[in-house]
């Protein structure tokens, strides 16, 4: 006797051949739209997390459509509506897939400046995915109970990864916002870029060259020039400056001089050209991974705090320049038989002498900072600051040769001037990330602290700025907040010169990414300050203020003590009023603010905040556009607006 016919299916509801077939091809294109993915290894630093999550999910989806496609091959197997289904997982897939392309290939500067408009993309996928996996008739496509189950976990995991807040990314943007901006004094500070290009992971040569050609596709997507871009390409020409590529970013301009220089290069052979700058070498030089560079391009990557070889992204194990006579003499036979003229270039002393000498002096001036005479101390201690801003192979040479100990006994000598020498020079050492540890791990954290505390201008100024860039390792932001250092940055912020009340400002955003210490912040009295930050235009301090605020306002303490009627009000006259960006920091901060208390988004409604924020969803940066709108749909469900 023949079996019946599932009562899940009616005659109309069963596909015929043709469908069935499309069926089948959807499910295969399904599966391979999984593995191309799974197939991306580059993902941008930013967005790294967020896609190796996604992918993982969307594998968990293989199992799922193994089971569907072996049901396929019956044709009463698939019905109308699990069809639809599968044209809505496509849809999502799809999505998926568009979405970590880009953040496999895509600007790195872009992909950062615009993080949150990124992180909404992935929430939009998450919740396009949930919405195809929702209706998935499991019964008809005969799933089994463990497939699903598994699909229903991955389920859960999506929503719980769109509530996730996350602060990978934040430690970002006050360099950012630094880099950026028009009137900060620090926006050229060669050791605040040097940071953003090993973060965004844009310092050889390579990783510069596919920058650009993400930007130049980013502008066709884009439909041309516009201030972002720019902004961008401002940014990426910093970037090349580092790594001692000396032309204008331009993606649709002329030709520079460089660039026809390089292009009459063309018949000269590949390897008697600089891989930095392309062009023939007329004085080469090994370095230490074996690789060779013109000695003038290798060396101002090296004064431009290096210590990695640009073609191969390779930390060098020392600074040293061996010439390398076998490739110039080569060179010089191959300019004699094609009657080409090698350009004029400078000499220069042996490099080998050159470090020995200057081995010598730190190792001289080390063992001064210990002399029982004052002076000489201040003359070692001075000289030492000197040299230690100068170049990172200084820097290593100044730590390996006993330099750190030396410096962080003289932070408790009682000579003001020696304290602030001795502050500034563990600053400057500390760009390095090894000397950061070592530098903690000879206690000077506790003696910065003390300086920040009873120094002079200069000196406290630069102990915020050495505690900041100290904190960049989580370990020493524990240890700052342990030592009572947020107090006195508190203080600084406070009564600071203009530059001492930044400098606060971007050490202490950086340890408020620390959970305990944005309690200890809040404790030690930020958010005073930081509300009389907001009303003094002169200072031009609006978006540290509120960036600060808005690490905060995730923590119950602060949302108590910012969310005053009077703030409330402060906030709503930045959004109609502040620039782009305040609007921006601002709408951020009154969202988290009303999503935890419904009668500060009303009393905000009170302050005439509903028509600003109609504008700037419609007309507000991108970041802005979305937390606007979010901001109008929490509104709209605390009071019925038209």
């Amino acid at each position: 006797m023949e079996s019946p016919i599932p009562t899940v299916l009616s005659s109309s509801e069963v596909l015929g051949d043709s469908e069935v077939a499309a069926a089948a091809a959807m499910v295969r294109e399904l599966m391979e739209v999984i593995e191309t993915v799974g197939s991306y290894a580059g993902f941008r630093k930013t967005q790294r997390k967020d896609c190796l999550n996604l992918v993982r999910r969307l594998k968990l989806l293989v199992p799922l459509l193994e089971e569907i496609k072996d049901q396929v091959g019956n044709p009463l197997g698939v019905s109308g509506s699990g069809m639809d289904s599968l044209v809505s997982l496509k849809k999502a897939l799809l999505g998926a897939k568009k979405l970590l392309k880009n953040c496999n290939h895509g600007s790195k500067i872009y992909l950062a400046m615009e993080s949150e408009a990124v992180l909404s993309r992935f929430h939009g996928v998450y919740d396009k995915l949930n919405q195809a996996l929702d209706g998935m008739p499991y019964d008809e496509l005969g799933v089994s109970v463990e497939v699903k189950e598994q699909v229903e976990l991955m389920r859960m995991q999506l929503k719980r990864a769109k509530r996730r807040t996350d602060t990978q990314d934040m430690e970002l943007a006050m360099d950012m916002m630094v880099v950026f901006s028009k009137t900060d004094d620090r926006n050229a500070d060669i050791a605040i870029l040097e940071r953003l290009a090993n973060k965004l992971e844009l310092h050889t040569i390579a990783d510069l060259k596919a920058e650009t050609a993400a930007i130049r596709k980013l502008v066709k997507h884009r439909g041309g020039h516009n201030e972002t871009v720019q902004q961008i390409l401002d940014l990426l020409g910093k970037f090349k400056l580092i790594v001692g590529i000396d032309e204008t970013v331009s993606l649709d301009g002329p030709i520079s001089t460089r660039t026809l220089r390089r292009c009459q290069s063309s018949l000269i052979p590949n390897e008697f050209l600089c891989p930095i700058i392309l062009e023939i070498m007329t004085d080469p030089v090994i370095v230490a991974t074996g690789q060779t560079y013109e000695r003038e391009s290798i060396t101002k990557w090296l004064n431009s705090n290096h210590r990695t070889c640009p073609k191969t992204g390779q930390t060098l194990d020392h600074l040293s320049l061996a010439p390398n006579f076998a490739l110039r003499n080569l060179i010089l036979q191959w300019c004699e038989k094609n009657n080409f003229e090698l350009p004029k270039k400078d000499t220069y002393p042996s490099s080998d002498t050159y470090s020995a000498d200057l081995m010598e002096e730190i190792s001289l001036l080390v063992k001064d900072l210990s002399s029982s005479h004052p002076n000489v101390r201040r003359d070692a201690v001075m000289k030492i600051r000197m040299l230690s801003k100068e170049n990172p192979e200084n820097r290593i040479s100044i730590a390996n040769t006993g330099g750190i100990p030396g410096l962080v006994q003289l932070l408790y000598y009682p000579d003001s001037k020696i304290q602030e020498h001795a502050v500034t020079a563990l600053l400057n050492l500390s760009i390095d990330e090894t000397n950061k540890r070592l530098i903690a791990r000879e206690g000077a954290i506790k003696a910065i602290i003390e300086i920040l505390q009873n120094g002079t201008d200069e000196a406290r100024e630069n102990s915020a700025a050495a505690l900041f860039s100290l904190s960049m390792l989580n370990e020493n932001k524990i240890l700052v907040g342990n030592f009572i250092g947020i107090p006195p940055l508190v203080n600084l912020l406070q009564n600071g010169t203009i530059r001492g009340k930044k400098d606060a400002a971007t050490a202490l955003f950086n340890l408020s990414l620390n959970q305990a210490n944005k309690s200890k912040a809040i404790k030690a009295g930020i958010i005073p300050p930081l509300l009389r930050l907001l009303d003094d235009k002169n200072l031009d301090m609006v978006d540290e203020a509120l960036s600060i605020l808005l690490l905060l306002v995730s923590h119950p303490e602060g949302r108590n003590e910012i969310g005053r009627l009077s703030f409330v009000e402060t906030l709503v006259g930045i959004i109609r009023s502040g620039t782009p960006k305040n609007k921006e920091c601002a709408v951020s901060v009154l969202l988290e603010l009303g999503l935890n208390n419904s009668s500060l988004a009303l009393a905000a409604l009170q302050f005439g905040v509903y028509e600003p924020l109609r504008e700037i969803a419609i007309n507000g940066t991108n970041r802005a556009q979305r937390k606007a709108n979010s901001l109008l749909q929490h509104m709209s469900k605390c009071e019925h607006i038209p």
